[in-house]
């Protein structure tokens, strides 16, 4: 019972734990090796299909009437281009700079971009099941993760084509590339998720009466998504400090991130949410736009990122169940 107890209430580092782990067993084994080129595309395959029932369970508890816009979803958009203006500039900073053999790794444009994909994606896909969780509005908060997608998507291609000047995507190619690749995961549940509470009451009941399903569906997903992140670092061909300062300058930013959006929800009444908007990611999409636009090295920036907001997420429901025990 013990054992069961700690996987309930440690559910997220358990699951970091289980991709890091497995990925380094097929990495460090060969006699793996057969095994693993089998599995990979069925991994593949399950990622979306949990991601997708994870918001599927979630939406069917969604109150529809209260999905319209609030002033803190404008609050916490606009902390966002303020803080893509700054590091943008930052970057431009860095690249006037004169090419100094041995020069500060802080000075490194990689660095710079691997931190703008953490900052420029669009909100969790399951920052909602979080929000759930630690007390906040699942409707409202599902709002912004929809406004939030149609933001990334207009801002992305406007963004990146200015940093590299190699990229020739157009940016009407571009932002519906983009918005495709979210309607999958977050429009089609959402759509399912109003059918099921309107039409099929039965099985509404049924999802209803587990509360924690997506949770642990999220968990899954949160588990192969560890495992490919572990890959791209390792298969990174970075320095080690330049990994290193990446994956510190994610861990701050995941805090800056999460206070600011605190600030702004404590003064606009959504302080739960506004906190998760900002600082809750979709690493998935950051990690697909480092591939499209910048470089492999800057995808380790978002793979660090999901680490790092996943360990605060656990601490964070840690001290929920803390208040609510006592």
């Amino acid at each position: 019972m013990r054992l069961i107890r700690f996987l309930k209430d440690w559910t997220l580092p358990v699951a970091i734990a289980v991709g890091t782990t497995s990925y380094l067993l097929f990495y460090w084994l060969p006699a793996l090796d057969t095994l693993g080129d089998a599995l990979s595309p069925v991994f593949d395959l399950l990622f979306p299909v949990f991601v997708f029932l994870t918001l599927f369970v979630t939406f069917c508890k969604v109150d529809f009437h209260q999905m319209r816009p609030h002033r803190w979803h404008a609050g916490v958009l606009i902390a966002q281009l303020v803080l893509v203006a700054l590091n943008i500039g930052i970057i431009f900073w860095v690249e006037s700079l004169p090419s100094i053999p041995h020069s500060s790794p802080f000075t490194s444009k990689l660095l710079w971009e691997a931190i703008l994909t953490c900052i420029i994606g669009p909100s969790a896909s399951a920052a909602p099941v979080v929000a759930g969780k630690l007390g906040g509005n699942i409707s409202t908060m599902t709002t912004y993760t929809l406004l939030s997608a149609f933001a990334s998507a207009l801002l992305i291609p406007l963004v990146f084509p200015m940093l590299e000047q190699t990229v020739h995507v157009d940016f009407l190619s571009a932002v519906l590339i983009i918005l495709q690749k979210v309607a999958i995961v977050l429009l089609l549940p959402l759509v399912l998720g109003w059918l099921v509470q309107h039409y099929l009451h039965g099985l509404h009941r049924r999802i209803i009466a587990m509360p924690n399903l997506s949770f642990y569906c999220w968990a899954i997903s949160l588990s192969i998504t560890t495992g490919i992140t572990v890959k791209n670092i390792v298969h990174s061909e970075a320095t080690l400090l330049l990994l290193l300062l990446i994956a510190a300058a994610t861990f701050l930013l995941c805090f800056i991130q999460f206070g600011i959006g605190r600030g702004i929800g404590r003064h606009l009444g959504e302080e739960i949410n506004a906190g998760q908007a900002l600082f809750q990611k979709n690493t998935a999409l950051s990690i697909w736009v480092s591939y499209m636009y910048l470089s492999p090295i800057a995808s380790v920036g978002a793979g660090c990122y999901v680490l790092w907001q996943n360990i605060i997420n656990s601490l964070e429901l840690w001290q929920e169940r803390k208040k609510q025990g006592s």
